[in-house]
């Protein structure tokens, strides 16, 4: 194994680590909001999206129905989608792999194998960081289930910025060129006007279909620079 292997590897396990610990939250807060322990289990296993599980149990909560909840949720987890259509070329899993791989594509195996330097070290992040997520998720998911409010608030703790901490930190080397930043201002202003005016999901949609734009501009405007100075 290769150093930007092990590399890969140990980011994926750690990435996996502090996103999993946040599962106590979801456990917890799916209990009170009317879920028994095994809906709670079994939407962690099945659904395995933090913000469309969040989201879904958040809908109940306020007394909204089942399809409400749903439809909320599917919101969330259409930017899986999106990040499917470069993975699947990236990875290029096979028989049971590909359903494996379907089920554990999500924003923090994505960027764990984004921020690799080579394709191998990329497939190895993918999976260390999407098999890591997965199976600490849903142990801290059942653990929340079961300890219910003896841990109190786990914002306390800190759970509710550990993922974000290391989502950022594997973002922020991708941020060192002036593309990248622009892309990143845009996406993110758009995507904070939204929020309070638009449905759950609306605003990550529009911040990436805005990124992609912004992107696409900006490569059209380079080629178009470039054949003018030819």
């Amino acid at each position: 194994m290769t150093t930007t292997v092990t590399s890969a590897v140990r980011q994926g396990v750690w990435v996996g680590l502090a996103t999993g610990a946040y599962g106590i939250s979801f456990g917890a807060l799916s209990v009170a909001s009317g879920l028994n322990l095994w809906q709670t289990c079994l939407l962690s296993l099945l659904m395995f999206t933090g913000g469309s599980q969040f989201a879904f149990i958040g809908v109940i909560a306020a007394g909204g129905a089942g399809p409400a909840a749903a439809a909320t949720a599917f919101l969330l987890g259409v930017r899986n989608t999106l990040y499917s259509l470069q993975m699947s070329a990236l990875i290029k899993p096979r028989g049971l792999r590909k359903a494996a791989a379907a089920q554990v594509t999500i924003d923090e195996s994505v960027a764990v194998s984004l921020a690799q330097p080579d394709r191998a070290s990329q497939r190895a992040g993918f999976w260390a960081a999407g098999l890591g997520v997965f199976v600490f998720w849903n142990l801290a998911t059942l653990g929340g289930a079961l300890l219910g409010d003896v841990l109190g608030d786990p914002k306390r703790w800190g759970l509710d910025g550990a993922a974000a901490a290391a989502f950022v930190a594997l973002l922020w080397p991708r941020l060192k060129r002036r593309q990248a930043q622009a892309v990143g201002v845009v996406a993110a202003l758009l995507a904070a006007v939204l929020v309070p005016l638009a449905p759950a999901g609306i605003p990550i949609l529009a911040a990436g279909a805005a990124a992609a734009a912004v992107a696409w501009w900006q490569q059209r405007w380079g080629a178009a620079s470039k054949g003018a100075h030819a």
